[in-house]
């Protein structure tokens, strides 16, 4: 198997970050939203094998980008979901309303497997957060 340069990954990353952008701008609003199968195959030119492991990259794509700020929605439903870009304002606010739900299910989940209350958890990362510097290292001092 021919070995890929660091350039090249690079290179091929970029281009599956403008497929999938441009894939996404036919995907405007909630009802427009395109199925993971069929976004991994406009992105990757070709059908997954495995659900889990073959999208496991552009899942990690997706999530590079929203760490970007791109507003890239999702949606799960009885009917399947998938990825979408918001067409008003409100579909982004009620994705972000659904990701800090399920991101306080996690937190509350944790305080009580640390036998203690979720205000009290969330002063506690709350210290832990205040500890690190802008640099993203943790203070000594």
């Amino acid at each position: 198997m021919k070995e890929m340069k660091k350039s090249e990954v690079a290179e091929s990353e970029e281009e599956r970050r403008i497929l999938l952008l441009s894939e996404l701008t036919n995907h405007v609003g909630q009802h427009n939203a395109i199925g993971m199968a069929n976004l991994y195959e406009a992105v990757f030119n070709r059908p997954w094998d495995n659900r889990i492991n073959d999208t496991r990259s552009l899942r990690t794509l997706i999530t590079k980008l929203r760490d970007q700020g791109v507003a890239i929605c999702s949606v799960s439903d009885c009917n399947g979901g998938g990825y979408y870009l918001a067409a008003v304002g409100s579909e982004t606010d009620d994705y972000l309303r659904r990701q800090k739900i399920r991101a306080l299910k996690i937190l509350t989940r944790n305080a009580r497997i640390k036998k203690t209350n979720l205000p009290n958890y969330l002063g506690q990362i709350k210290i832990e957060m205040e500890s690190v510097t802008t640099n993203g290292e943790k203070n000594c001092g």
